[in-house]
């Protein structure tokens, strides 16, 4: 998910991990990045990468999907978040260098990258700058360029003043932040309401179900459990350029984006999809920031199998 401006934020406990939860990989530059898994484990193997706030704890919601689908899901935390070591002055484009050395550090040569709201550019630029070792990416609900005409059109006016400002004014994005996360100690049940009270209707009620309301609490409750750094600075990261050019990618990309989408709003998708060379992309009418949750069995078809897999009608634009 993406940072929802303008809100009362509390936290929720993050809850029991399993063994497979709670993972870690040491890198060269002596950082550690905590990674989780999902799924088949001799499966066919995936990278998730997680919203903003959000955490390796994201993909539970894929577990099933992926056990049924013979994949291997590993969500990793990006350095800040969960159990991964903040990294001062990281791009975007550093990213792709911790994915291969995780993917060395288990033996992947090839693999699918997938990303969901704020974790969609990490996925887009592992397909830039890891040709030969990606073989397809997904991007679900994803934040688009903030600075392309008309891609903040139908976002929350807090969510667009927030990340345009705070790319421009860091110290603004660690106030912020910081905030989020004394409220995070204080208030836990207040998080998931207000997520909710920021949404579309159709997310509010998909996150007031029990068993979704469970999951989205651990996964942000763990987003901060280093604090609120890792959090700030994707901030401005995600606000700011990215650093390599969307038409360059030369890998398929698949891309999903709900038409009622008010935190990333569908005209972001619209500026993907138009700027991928190789888009195949689908916009649910009715559906909004939250549409993983009942569409993930698709959303994994496409990943499943040797190389992946796509079978649908014809790409919705």
């Amino acid at each position: 998910m993406v940072l929802s401006f303008g809100q009362g934020i509390g936290e929720g406990t993050a809850g029991m991990t399993t063994s497979r939860e709670s993972q870690t990989v040491s890198l060269r530059d002596g950082r550690r990045l905590g990674y989780a898994e999902y799924g088949a484990a001799d499966g066919t193997p995936g990278f998730y990468f997680h919203g903003h706030p959000g955490s390796r704890l994201e993909p539970r919601f894929a577990d099933a999907a992926a056990a049924g689908a013979g994949l291997r899901v590993i969500a990793l935390d990006r350095p800040g978040y969960g159990l991964s070591d903040f990294q001062s002055g990281r791009r975007i484009l550093d990213w792709p260098v911790d994915v291969a050395e995780v993917a060395d550090a288990l033996g992947l040569d090839r693999f699918g990258v997938l990303g969901s709201s704020g974790g969609g550019p990490y996925a887009l630029v592992c397909a830039h700058a890891l040709p030969g070792r990606v073989t397809r990416a997904g991007v679900i609900s994803s934040v688009g360029p903030y600075d392309a005409p008309g891609a903040t059109d139908g976002m929350r006016w807090q969510n667009r003043v927030g990340f345009q400002l705070s790319a421009r004014f860091p110290p603004l994005a660690r106030l912020v932040m910081s905030s989020m996360a004394r409220q995070l100690r204080r208030r836990p049940e207040r998080t998931l309401d207000a997520i909710a009270q920021a949404m579309s209707p159709r997310d509010a009620e998909i996150a007031r179900r029990p068993e979704v309301r469970e999951i989205l609490a651990a996964d942000i409750a763990e987003a901060f459990r280093r604090g609120p750094r890792g959090a700030a600075l994707d901030v401005v990261l995600l606000g700011r350029p990215w650093g390599f050019r969307l038409d360059e990618i030369q890998t398929e990309v698949h891309l999903w984006q709900g038409e009622a989408d008010v935190l990333v709003p569908p005209a972001m998708g619209r500026h993907l999809a138009a700027q991928l060379p190789d888009c195949r992309a689908t916009f649910f009418p009715g559906e909004g920031h939250l549409l993983f949750v009942d569409h993930m069995a698709e959303i994994i078809g496409v990943f499943a199998g040797p190389g992946g897999s796509y079978s649908s009608s014809s790409p919705s634009q």
